[in-house]
This record gives C-alpha cells, structure tokens and sequence, in this order.
C-alpha cells in the first residue's frame, strides 16, 4: 500500500506525538551507547544523524509506519536535543541523508538491542502469565510484506499465488510470546522460503527452566522437540493424528505415557527415544472442532499437571495469535508493506516494529500492576494511540539520557 505524506500538526514535539519518554524508558540511551561501542557503531564525528539517533528513529518509524520518513524525523528531531548537545542546530536531513544515516547504523545494532533488551517482563503478580508454578510462554510464526525492489526479491524470495507470485516479496519470523503480557521476543527472521522450523531451531534458545512452552501441531519434530526440552523447559505441544504413539502406560487421568523416537528404524529397534506424556480430547460443542485433539507433554506425573487442566491450558496459545495481530494490524497497519528499499534495512526496520511492539507492551504491564489487571483487558490499540498522541507522565526526559525517567 503505497503511504501519503502523512504530516502532524506544526510545532508537534515527540513527547507530544511519539512520546520518546516512553522508548527511552524501555531501551536507556547508555543500553544503546554501548551496543553501538561493540558494534563499532558509534558516531565519531558530529553528523546530522549521530548513531544513537538513528536507533530511536527506526523505532520511532514502527510507531509511525504510514507517516514519511521526513515528517517522523521532524517531530523527533524537536524532542531530542537532550541526546545530543542541546545548543546544537540539527536539521531535518532530506531523504537521502536519512537513508545515509540508516544505512551506516546498519541492522545488527537494532536486532542486538533486541536480543539483549526484549525479554520476558512478568512478575510473580501479573495474572495470566503463570499455570501452576510454570511461566507460560507459546511459540508460532508469521510473514511481512517487503517493498517491492529486485534486491529485497532476491534476498527474501516471493511466494506463490493463486495466479503466479505474490505482488510482494516476504519476511518469515518465528517468535515466542510471554503468554500474560503478549511480549514477543528471541524473534528471528529470514526470507519467506526459509521454513518456520529452521527459524524455531535459533528462537528456542530463549527458553528457559521454568517455562512452559506452547507449540501447535506443525512444529512437532523429534529433533526439535529434543531440542526445546534440553533446555530445561517444559512443553505442551499438539502433534498430528498420524503420529504413532501407542499407549505404553495409562495414567489415572486417563492420560497415557508413550515414546517418541527419531526415526522409523530406531522405533523398530526401540533405541534413542524419548518418553512423553500424551494427553487426548476431544471439544464438544464448538463448531468447527476437530474429532479429536493430541498433545504431548514432557511433564510426565498427572499429579504436577493434570490432563484436563493441560487440555484446557493448550488453547492459551492463541495469545501468540493476538500479539502478531497487534504488531501487523494495530502497529504496522493492515496491508502495509515495510517500506524499506534494501534488505539490511528491511532486517533493520522489521526489528524496529519488533522494539516499538515492547515498548508499548512494557507501558501496558506496568499500567495493569498498578490496576490490579490482567494485560489483556487492556486495549493494545488505545495505548499505541495514547503514545502517539501524548503522556504527560513521561514527558520529562534527563538531559543525559543515561538516568532512566523519574
């Protein structure tokens, strides 16, 4: 979808419209400083654009994916002075100088601020983030539109259509959420051909002992499912009717323990496998349903984590389905395609909205804290809304930017 030049009114000021207080909260400039230091990005001579800038302003770009680049820059400009010297004039660069600016920053500082700073935010009071003493977290998988240029195509590939190719060029990631605050992080990306279970094999090692991890029936794999639980998480994932797991022992709640091995001549041999819990049901009632439901578990002992309370529990993975559409429909807008005309940035700019996504979702948990809430009954929407129009409360921003907001 192509963008107007979308403008705000005159004399806006980030903390009026993109409220910076809220990003600079969330990602501290000293965080920044040093991942540019070790990244062998931070700006040595006086630009238009220092380096720490630029990292604010492809977040601030996620916040505003229907604006021009321009117009973001602006309203960012006029409310960042306190990064940088506050005598100082700095202009709106055109064009070609932000596109200079973004392409020096390059993507691997904003996906390793990502990496470092994204992670699971839940406290032991946020509601909807804990089943029993396990830390609830699901695992899935999406794709993003690109601009349509011959270098994005060739990097990211096309997928197929009903008549040919898709009219855009794709991004696939794969991602955890925190299932109570809908935080997505240990995010990794690749072009639309690379499969969702290549990308699942890096996202799992942001599990973590504690966890349980949610996964619907196409990530089901021997070796993956090795690999989810060699980290000390536990896992709750549905598998396909056509999986053999004969019932080795039933358990009293109907439950059956069961092994799983990888591949057809180890179970012939009955040698390298795995023993899991399987757990079957069926959902009467509810349109749609299919006959019947299977779930592995590796929490073998009914008493820890009964069948019924983990059958009801599984459908707690449509979180994830809730966070993606809130980064894709709310945040980025519907049909919007990331705008980026190269794939370093588009690398750079996809990180970006995953940033901004926190941001928001970090503001949304500590305002359900404070009210006792659980996040999900507040609106992803309005917040984004909120941000972008004003927050007095973190209007005020130190002149450092190293202190955190008072």
């Amino acid at each position: 979808m192509a963008r107007t030049v979308a403008q705000l009114p005159s004399g806006s000021r980030i903390t009026d419209y993109i409220s910076l207080g809220v990003i600079a909260k969330t990602f501290p400039a000293a965080s920044i400083e040093a991942i540019l230091a070790k990244a062998n990005k931070a700006s040595i001579r006086k630009r238009d654009l220092p380096a720490h800038v630029v990292v604010y302003y492809v977040i601030a770009l996620a916040l505003y994916a229907q604006s021009s680049y321009r117009e973001v820059l602006r309203c960012l400009i006029e409310g960042i002075h306190w990064l940088i010297d506050p005598g100082a004039r700095v202009k709106v660069t055109g064009k070609s100088g932000i596109s200079q600016a973004r392409t020096r920053l390059g993507s691997q500082p904003v996906r390793q601020l990502h990496d470092e700073i994204v992670m699971p935010i839940a406290g032991e009071s946020t509601k909807g983030a804990w089943y029993r003493k396990w830390h609830l977290v699901s695992l899935d998988g999406s794709t993003m539109d690109v601009a349509d240029e011959r270098e994005n195509e060739k990097t990211f590939g096309r997928p197929s259509a009903n008549r040919g190719e898709s009219a855009y060029p794709q991004v696939r990631f794969v991602s955890l959420v925190e299932n109570g605050t809908h935080v997505l992080f240990g995010t990794q990306m690749g072009g639309c051909s690379t499969g969702e279970l290549t990308l699942a094999e890096g996202v799992l090692s942001f599990l973590r002992q504690g966890m349980m991890c949610l996964a619907d029936r196409n990530f089901y794999g021997f070796e993956l499912w090795n690999k989810a639980r060699a980290d000390k998480a536990d896992l709750l994932w549905r598998v396909k009717k056509n999986l053999s797991l004969p019932c080795e022992k039933r358990l009293v709640d109907d439950s059956y323990l069961s092994t799983v091995y990888p591949s057809t001549k180890d179970r012939r041999h009955q040698r390298n496998g795995v023993t899991v819990r399987v757990i079957e049901y069926t959902l009467e009632g509810i349109t749609d349903a299919e006959p019947i439901y299977r779930l592995l578990t590796t929490i073998l002992d009914p008493d820890s984590a009964p069948a019924s309370e983990l059958a009801a529990l599984y459908h707690e993975r449509w979180e994830i389905e809730t966070a993606l559409d809130e980064l894709k429909t709310h945040l980025r807008g519907a049909k919007i395609v990331l705008r980026s005309k190269t794939p370093d940035l588009v690398k750079q700019e996809f990180y970006g909205f995953m940033l901004a996504h926190f941001a928001i979702r970090s503001l949304m948990h500590e305002a359900a804290l404070k009210e006792d809430l659980d996040p999900d009954q507040l609106s992803f929407l309005h917040t984004v809304r909120v941000i972008r129009r004003k927050m007095t409360r973190f209007a005020s921003v130190p002149p450092s930017g190293l202190e955190g907001i008072s």
